[in-house]
């Protein structure tokens, strides 16, 4: 058994999420991610129980944690009731907490995402926030988003929204204190400690790359230079 290992089942997921696991291969068989991906959930698995260090470290740096939705059709389809989507969330967390995920693309898109996500949610108290949501960042969304952020106001004006306006309604203004409490729960669970690696291993990797942070930023966000998917 090595401290890979070790350390990957001090996670409760990895506890409630690999009982018995007999290979049979359902969880493939049955994953989204899988007929798209290259991804297999059941040799995932089985490189954990392999307790192989060397293994599950590859496994940590690799695209293939990455590739999971987390919807879990794995835990109802499997006759042994686990559930490997909880098996990658665990890899995840120590890929994440051990820096390994900067060696994958997929893996450093976790700055992205981090940054956009936590930032809306600590600045704005929203997942999603449309003042954020730039044209030139969503290339996908066409002219037809440029032009709503152009009339952003009245857009939402005209659709019911409550676009950064007090009192109730869709996309008010979250008040201050709310967003101090929101903070505050990032704290206490440890998602300002997370975020806070993530930036930390995401800059030490820019520098390699010889990327200023923004370049950096823009680059994980846009650019896809492997292929993911299957052929």
């Amino acid at each position: 058994m090595g401290k890979l290992y070790d350390k990957l089942t001090e996670d409760y997921r990895i506890k409630e999420g690999l009982k018995a696991c007999i290979n049979c291969g359902t969880c493939t068989a049955i994953c989204p991610a899988a007929e798209f991906y290259k991804y297999d959930p059941r040799k995932i698995v089985d490189i954990v129980q392999s307790k192989d260090d060397h293994e599950i470290e590859n496994l940590l740096k690799s695209e293939q944690i990455w590739y999971c939705g987390e919807c879990m059709s794995c835990l109802t389809r499997c006759p042994r009731k686990n559930a490997p989507g909880l098996v990658i969330m665990a890899l995840r967390n120590l890929s994440m907490e051990l820096g390994y995920f900067v060696e994958s693309e997929k893996g450093r898109q976790q700055y992205a995402l981090a940054k956009i996500i936590s930032g809306n949610i600590l600045n704005y108290g929203y997942c999603v926030y449309a003042r954020t949501l730039k044209a030139k960042d969503h290339p996908e969304a066409g002219p037809l988003w440029e032009w709503i952020e152009q009339n952003m106001d009245d857009v939402y004006e005209r659709n019911g929204a409550n676009l950064e306006g007090e009192g109730p309604g869709a996309l008010r203004r979250i008040p201050q204190e709310d967003l101090d409490q929101l903070k505050k729960i990032f704290d206490h669970t440890g998602a300002t400690a997370r975020i806070e690696a993530i930036n930390r291993y995401s800059m030490e990797k820019a520098r390699e790359m010889g990327l200023t942070p923004d370049e950096y930023f823009h680059h994980v966000f846009n650019n896809t230079e492997k292929e993911h998917l299957n052929q």
